[in-house]
This record gives C-alpha cells, structure tokens and sequence, in this order.
C-alpha cells in the first residue's frame, strides 16, 4: 500500500541541503535512465506533462498539468503527483506532491548551478517573481549558499511584499524593488522565475553575474531579451540544465543562440571543474532526472 503525503510532508521529506546534494549525485549516476517526457497540449493553452526516470532502486512517474489561466487566481497553475515505485518488487511506495517536488526540485538545481558556475555567491540576490518558485529560490539559497540580502521584483506588489514579509521572518534582509532592470548592477545572484508571459530582465548584467532563468521552458516563453542572452553568450557563458534544453529553451532559442553548443549542468559536476568567470546565464527548462532525485531522497527520508 503506497503511503500519501500532501504537500506539507512531501516538502519535510525534501530538506533543502540533502535535495541539492541528492540532485548533484543523481548526475554521477550511471544507473540512471530518463527518457524524454511527454509533453501533450489540452484545452485553453493548458499543457499535460508525463514525466518517468528510474535508477537500479528507485523508479517514479510525474503526472503533472500546467494551466497558464490560473496565474493570479486561487487555483494553482501546477497539479498533480509523483508516483514512486520499487524497482525490485515492483511496488508502489510513495505518492508525493507534484506542485511541491516541482517547486523544491527547481530551486535546488538552480541552486546546484550556482554552487558549481556562480563567480560571486555572497550577494545580494535579486528575485524576479514572488510565487511559488520565489519562495523556494529565496529558501534554497539562503539554507545552502548563505545568502542573506534578497531584492523581490514582481508585477505584484502585494506579492512582493508577502515574499519580504517571509524573507524577514526567516532572518534575512529583503526588500521590494519597482524595477529589476535598476538593481541589475547592485546583484551578483539573479533568478527570474514568472510566468514568462513577455520579457522581464533587459539590462546587461555585471561581469561576475549569475543568472538563473526558470520561467520559460517551451520555445514560445521568455523572461530575458535577446540583447542579455547574446551578450552572456558572447562575454561569459551559457549553461543549459539538460540536453533537453535545445529544443525548450524559450529565452535562448528566441535570441538565435545554438543551445546544443552550450554545456549542461551534468556536463560540468562530471568534469569537476568550477569555473568562477562570468557572467554566466543557467537556463534551466526541467528534466524528470530532477524529479527522481527528490523521489530517491524522499524514499530515503
């Protein structure tokens, strides 16, 4: 009998430093298989997404929809669960939160890339987007990298502000910037995680910059103008989460950048080799490889 944890369970069994640590493993692991995931348009622009990937012990399906109407609503624009099976028996052992392994999982791997690509990891750290995937950003860099200082930009000021508010009783410092582009100079660590509905980030970054862009990750979603992409390209570099990337990367493939040429991040952990210039963009589109690692860690915890 598979045992069911919501969303508050499924996030204690994925503590932040253990996820980031789960994740970057899972890259050195040979035993590991994940075929291209499903991707099947529905209604009103919505998406479902089927996601499988196992390893020697530990096999898991994501079943997931996206529904871009219900930003702003009270409905949440990601839904469904995890399956976790045992290899061995075959046996179904979890069911996890979808939203939640969603959320985590995506801020652990763009934390992992900071942790292996980032020139200047003390901040402070300017966050495009106060939703779901704001908070976790804001969460996983602070526990794993130490960032302290945090600059909230979103459409919403009310989110932004609720972003703060959570930013300061976690002990950190934080607050509400009107406009991204204007602190783009003063911020080493940059994440842009929105509905990628229209660009959000123009300004050039600074020389030691790390920029991780999770927002868009079909080819028709943008966060970044081409003008910032081309010019990472040409004076830093561009490291894509997965392979999948050549054919997801919204913000880079709107920009006419050859994103089979760019390293994933699986490229550089297995090379072991931190490279500390920039400014370096990490385009980050997800990957069911992600999604096991929090299913292994959660089999574990």
């Amino acid at each position: 009998m598979a045992t069911t944890l919501d969303a508050r369970q499924t996030a204690e069994r994925l503590p932040w430093p253990a996820l980031v640590d789960e994740i970057e493993a899972l890259l050195q692991d040979l035993s590991v298989r994940v075929p291209e995931r499903i991707v099947m348009p529905t209604a009103h622009g919505a998406v479902l997404f089927v996601m499988p990937g196992c390893d020697a012990r530990v096999a898991m399906t994501k079943l997931i929809s996206f529904t871009p109407a219900n930003v702003g609503s009270a409905t949440p624009t990601i839904q469904g669960d995890v399956t976790v099976f045992d290899v061995a028996s075959g046996t179904r052992r979890l069911i996890l939160d979808g939203p939640t392994i969603t959320a985590r999982r995506t801020a652990a791997v763009s934390a992992l890339g900071a942790r292996w690509l980032a020139p200047d990891t003390a901040g402070p750290m300017l966050i495009v987007g106060a939703g779901v995937q704001g908070r976790a950003h804001l969460e996983v860099f602070a526990q794993v990298l130490g960032v302290r200082r945090f600059r909230i930009a979103s459409r919403s000021a009310a989110s932004a502000q609720t972003l703060v508010d959570h930013a300061q009783a976690l002990g950190l410092q934080a607050d509400v910037v009107p406009d991204a582009d204007a602190v783009l100079a003063d911020c080493p660590l940059i994440v842009t995680c929105t509905p990628a509905s229209g660009v959000v980030l123009r300004a050039l970054p600074r020389v030691d910059a790390f920029i991780a862009a999770v927002g868009a990750f079909t080819p028709q979603m943008v966060e970044l103008a081409p003008g910032l992409c081309r010019h990472v390209a040409a004076c830093g570099r561009i490291v894509v989460d997965t392979r999948e990337a050549e054919h997801e990367a919204g913000d880079l493939l709107q920009a006419g950048i050859d994103v089979g040429a760019c390293p994933s991040l699986g490229d550089v952990v297995r090379a072991g080799q931190r490279d500390g210039r920039g400014p370096v963009l990490f385009k980050s589109c997800g990957w069911a490889g992600w999604d096991l690692a929090a299913a292994r860690l959660a089999m574990r915890e």
